[in-house]
């Protein structure tokens, strides 16, 4: 199986890939809309994204895609993110001047650079890459902070691992196919939809009441703005089905009050990766 992530190989997505595949054949993506194009296209059979990170929050421009796109959340996955300081191997700890990641990924890792003052944290465009920047020029001055797996990728040496600040730190992940290929899950217990409402007095209110009087138990809501139409908002929730028949009741109940409904996917609600 062909999976699309975006970033290189090595990234805690191409991590999260193996999770769901461990035979995945993975296809980097330089930016998020190749992921989709690739999966819209049949590049590739299926993709994986994060959605949320529990520190740093949501991945806004994913949500906009979601939407944008004919696909749907097959699985969910949520990964425990452990970041590792990656050097050349043979490389001390005491030659490192410079720490390049994530902008993400060196804030999560302060406690690591205040007890080393001398190391310069600089950012970079991925975690993943940072590694394949340093094995690539044999730079012993310079480490990366990312995953195991771009150590095991690039064949860089960990010279420090968990150097995250805060231990429950995990990422959300989609695995999302084509909507006309996605399968479905008989023990589906968690929807994510998007939908818009009117912009007037009390539509977004009997809106929520929908999901209550379904005896859903809605996890989460987040709102983001309609392209081209200001002031006017898309809302993206998540709720937990109390049985499969709730689900349909709640899509049919929201169209009376929404002015679109979108179901982005049924699926398992995914459980903490140790």
């Amino acid at each position: 199986m062909q999976i699309a992530i975006q970033g290189e190989p090595g990234s805690f997505s191409h991590e999260a890939a193996l999770k769901f595949f461990p035979q995945a054949t993975i296809f980097p993506c330089a930016i998020s809309p190749e992921v989709f194009s690739a999966l819209a296209e049949g590049r590739v059979e299926a993709a994986v994204i994060p959605i949320e990170n529990s520190l740093a929050g949501s991945v806004a421009e994913h949500y906009d895609l979601l939407l944008l796109h004919d696909v749907a959340i097959e699985q969910e996955l949520l990964l425990r993110i452990r970041h590792n300081l990656i050097a050349v191997p043979g490389t001390r700890l005491d030659q490192i001047q410079r720490v390049y990641s994530h902008p993400v990924a060196l804030a999560q890792c302060r406690r690591f650079f205040e007890t080393h003052p001398g190391i310069e944290a600089i950012p970079f465009y991925d975690t993943a890459g940072s590694v394949k920047q340093l094995t690539e020029l044999r730079d012993r001055s310079s480490a990366g902070i990312a995953s195991i797996q771009a150590a095991v990728h690039y064949g860089g040496e960990v010279l420090e691992s968990g150097i995250e600040d805060n231990p429950e730190n995990y990422t959300r992940f989609f695995l999302i196919r084509r909507r006309s290929e996605a399968k479905a899950d008989p023990t589906a217990d968690k929807v994510s939809l998007a939908f818009t409402v009117e912009n007037r007095p009390g539509t977004l209110v009997a809106a929520l009441q929908v999901f209550a009087g379904q005896g859903t138990n809605l996890t989460r809501i987040e709102s983001r703005p309609v392209h081209g139409q200001p002031w006017h908002y898309v809302f993206y929730t998540d709720y937990q089905l109390s049985n499969p028949q709730s689900a349909d009741a709640a899509l049919e109940l929201l169209t009376r009050h929404c002015s679109m409904v979108k179901e982005l996917g049924r699926y398992r609600a995914g459980h903490r990766e140790a």
